[in-house]
């Protein structure tokens, strides 16, 4: 079959749709901007209400038979080497959880790298899967988690012989990734299939100076936000699926189960427009973006006071196998404050965004959408940045645990303690106890307590100590971190 890469359906069904002169008496209610509020109008632009039409029954006929959506999606699938593709307006966080359902049932076995977002946490509460967790390789010098080697899953495998499969996040948000071949191979010689939670991956295919992308690797099922790493709009995601270890219309059964019926097409055209882009020019565009990197790399590195991670590193022995050079992760430490604060102060003094933040790094993320007069700007707030620090306030210290402070026993499935009696106890008090709550810094999203882990001193003390230094914890149930949710069974 010939494949035409200019074509982009979604986008092209629109200007029809718009030539036509199609008259909706369908939802959206707003019809076509008409009756959108004067003000939200005059923010946003007709052009957003203008192209927020009905998917079926309105792009489309009811039955879909203009199959834009379908083309579309067959499209992004032979751009990056995928058998199948799904789209969903739901972004990632609900393709993980299709995934990892069209997977595992209640009560089978997963293996996970314990350094998943939250959103697969999510998928354990909501379908009563048993986690096996697969340990990180922690960088104890660093407080840095990488993703766990093809021998960590192995080891998991054979202690866990009836596991379904395994999931694991590669590239992580700061960049360190997994030798996928490897890992998608410990599981075929199983027979069970390697879910990639690639959220951050979806410029991965299209640079071969780029970590491996998981089609690519052999990868049965993965998952790619294109607003993160690509220029979709946000919650535009992708899955990606080959092989026959999961059939199709499974994976698409479970997707149904969670998605919305009301898709939007604004976020569809986003997806469609993006896979063109990156199939006509992508190389070039990645090119661009791995040049501008390496050049803003080197001049944050001469900044008194900071050092940005690379491959070196990330990629020592026994840390992660590939690195992506795009998230530019810098070592605030040197400079006496938090990357809370430094994240704060940009914002403030210097209208700038910084995206990772934790006790001792911030992270700008760079794309292809980013040029010399954007970088210029970050490296001029940056360097003010290292002027001003001595003179911001002490900030309070984070008591990060080490690596075998961190784990914690798995007492209760997570479905199990999150639904079941629970009360709320003083965080001083709840040592002992199995949490009823999942308690995450984001971001990135990786949560520090998950529903069923008993609980311990340092993991509790990390959280407090994190919460008086400015580490945004949205999920807490108690926002101010002063108690904590957990069951009502008490330790034995």
């Amino acid at each position: 079959m010939t494949v035409d890469h200019t074509r982009a359906p979604v986008l092209e069904a629109l200007v029809e749709y718009r030539r036509a002169g199609q008259l909706s008496f369908t939802p959206p209610g707003h019809k076509q901007a008409r009756g959108a509020d004067p003000a939200v109008r005059e923010v946003l632009g007709d052009a957003v209400f203008m192209g927020d039409v009905l998917a079926s029954g309105g792009l489309d006929d009811r039955l879909m038979r203009g199959r834009f959506l379908q083309r579309a999606e067959e499209l992004m699938a032979d751009a990056v080497h995928a058998e199948h593709t799904f789209f969903t307006t739901c972004g990632s966080s609900l393709s993980v959880k299709a995934a990892m359902l069209a997977v595992a049932g209640p009560h089978e076995k997963l293996l996970i790298g314990r350094d998943a977002h939250k959103s697969v946490v999510a998928g354990l509460v909501l379908s009563g899967i048993e986690p096996v967790w697969v340990e990180p390789r922690w960088d104890a010098q660093r407080a840095i988690a990488h993703p766990p080697s093809a021998e960590d899953f192995d080891s998991a495998f054979r202690a866990h012989p009836d596991a379904q499969g395994a999931l694991i996040t590669s590239p992580t948000p700061y960049g360190g990734s997994a030798d996928l071949r490897s890992v998608a191979d410990v599981c075929h010689r199983r027979g069970v299939p390697l879910v990639v939670d690639e959220a951050w991956g979806a410029h991965l295919p299209f640079h071969a100076d780029l970590p491996t992308w998981a089609m690519d690797a052999g990868a049965d099922i993965c998952v790619t936000s294109i607003h993160k790493m690509g220029s979709g709009l946000e919650q535009g995601s992708v899955f990606h699926l080959q092989g026959d270890l999961v059939p199709p219309h499974l994976l698409k059964m479970r997707a149904d189960l969670l998605g919305t019926t009301s898709p939007s097409v604004l976020i569809y055209a986003g997806l469609d427009g993006w896979r063109r882009q990156m199939a006509l020019h992508g190389h070039d565009l990645m090119g661009g973006a791995l040049r501008l990197a390496a050049e803003v790399r080197s001049a944050i590195e001469e900044m008194d006071g900071l050092h940005v991670n690379d491959r070196a590193d990330f990629c020592a022995p026994g840390l992660a196998d590939d690195f992506d050079p795009l998230p530019v992760i810098m070592d605030i430490a040197q400079l006496g404050i938090t990357g809370y604060q430094a994240a704060d102060w940009l914002r403030e003094h210097r209208a700038i965004d910084a995206h990772l933040t934790d006790h001792r790094r911030i992270g700008a993320q760079l794309t292809h959408g980013d040029d010399e007069e954007t970088v210029q700007q970050l490296l001029t707030a940056l360097k003010d940045l290292t002027h001003a620090a001595p003179d911001l306030p002490d900030a309070p210290g984070v008591d990060v645990p080490s690596p075998s402070e961190l784990r914690m026993e798995q007492a209760l499935l997570p479905r199990d303690a999150f639904f079941g009696p629970a009360e709320e106890v003083p965080v001083a008090k709840a040592a002992g106890r199995i949490a009823a709550e999942m308690i995450t810094p984001y971001p990135p999203g990786i949560p520090a307590i998950l529903p069923g882990e008993r609980l311990t001193e340092p993991v509790l003390r990390y959280l407090a100590t994190g919460h008086a230094a400015g580490m945004n914890l949205p999920d807490a149930a108690d926002a101010e971190l002063r108690t904590i949710r957990v069951t009502e069974q008490h330790s034995a």
